[in-house]
């Protein structure tokens, strides 16, 4: 008979080796199922297509790819986004949005901030102690995986945090020498933590574009799939002013309609919606009116257009189009761009190598090649380059 110390040994053993399995096999296993690709969009594209796609620097204003334990500069063979797929797709341009905390349960309709299902994630990822907890530390070692990427890319990625630097990137590419420029975001100013001391840390780290809100009302004011849905706050209003004088981007992503209200009514500079569609091809509360496309495209924003569902109501590239094609004709073709949320815990239509198919839908639509530059890379730059600090 076995001793009591051996039958003690046994299950500790066989928990640690559960355990050293979830860390190791578990945050892949929920990746795969969280951001898949949809099968082949149809046929493949044509010659003009292919000339015309071979032309462009696709810009795409939100991913969430740093949420997940995956190389960004080697290719993966699940998810959406990684250097090699941005390269191949033309990717030129690239919004890393950072994720800090979704409720359980998450969903387009009402949630409460009562819940987080990130930090489990961020445990079995094996993420610094510090991020446990706190949520200004999560976005920061976002930002750090970043920043890592780009020094060990070669110079095949790097990471943009004024105009000049974009400036250099553009100019790189007008000479031939292909690579992706990144540019940090935040999903949800609840990672400010009610502190605008925050703010800074964060623009210190490298982050340009601050979305208000994400899946629940917090500090700043509602969001639209909140309780409250209120509008802007006091410390709000804090918190875009200091963004204004930091250089960083408003994103009205996930903003409840009185949030969006008082924010458009204040903006003296361009903001966006990083991500999402309009109500006008796909009706439901987590995308724009009509009204509120125009009071964007008033700013001199862009409105993204995702490359999901629930964003234009179909799983094909003609689905997408048909949503940009609706906000051009509402506003004009330089108000409208891309707004992929790819590894955004979606299934999405094409994954970053696959943007040829975009261009090819885009012509389908009857968008002429100048439009199409405008929509796919164009618009997203001018933006940036009129916010990016100096």
């Amino acid at each position: 008979m076995a001793s009591a110390r051996t039958m003690f040994l046994l299950p500790a053993t066989l928990l640690t080796a559960l355990v050293g399995l979830a860390l190791l096999f578990g945050p892949s296993l929920v990746a795969r199922h969280l951001n898949r690709v949809l099968p082949a969009p149809g046929s493949p594209p044509g010659a003009e297509a292919r000339a015309l796609h071979a032309t462009l620097m696709v810009a795409d204003l939100h991913t969430d790819a740093l949420l997940w334990r995956r190389s960004l500069t080697r290719r993966g063979g699940y998810g959406h986004v990684d250097v090699p797929r941005l390269a191949e797709g033309r990717v030129g341009l690239q919004g890393f949005t950072v994720v800090t905390r979704t409720p359980r349960g998450m969903n387009i309709e009402a949630n409460t901030g009562d819940s987080d299902q990130i930090t489990p994630l961020v445990m079995l990822q094996a993420w610094p102690p510090r991020t446990w907890t706190r949520l200004v530390e999560r976005a920061i070692h976002q930002a750090s995986r970043l920043h890592r990427a780009a020094e060990r890319s070669g110079g095949r990625l790097t990471v943009v945090t004024s105009r000049a630097e974009l400036d250099r990137h553009l100019e790189r590419w007008s000479r031939g020498e292909e690579s992706v420029a990144g540019i940090l975001g935040i999903e949800g100013a609840h990672a400010l933590e009610g502190d605008l001391a925050n703010l800074d840390r964060l623009h210190g780290a490298g982050f340009r574009m601050l979305g208000l809100t994400h899946f629940f009302d917090n500090e700043v004011g509602g969001s639209a799939h909140g309780v409250v849905r209120g509008g802007l706050t006091d410390f709000g209003a804090a918190v875009l002013a200091r963004a204004a004088e930091l250089g960083i981007l408003v994103d009205l992503a996930h903003a409840s309609p009185a949030l969006m209200r008082d924010v458009l009514a204040r903006a003296t500079h361009p903001v966006v919606v990083s991500h999402g569609g309009v109500r006008g091809t796909c009706d439901n509360t987590r995308n724009l009116t009509d009204a509120q496309v125009r009071d964007v495209a008033a700013t001199g924003g862009v409105v993204g257009i995702g490359l999901w569902a629930t964003a234009v109501c179909g799983e094909t590239v003609a689905d997408w189009a048909r949503a940009v094609r609706y906000v051009a004709d509402l506003v004009g073709v330089e108000h409208v761009a891309l707004g992929s949320d790819w590894d955004g815990a979606v299934e999405a239509i094409v994954d970053a190598s696959g943007t040829i198919h975009l261009t090819r839908a885009l012509l389908d639509q009857g968008f002429g090649a100048d439009d199409v530059r405008r929509i796919l890379g164009e618009n997203v730059v001018r933006v940036w380059r009129e916010t990016l600090p100096r």
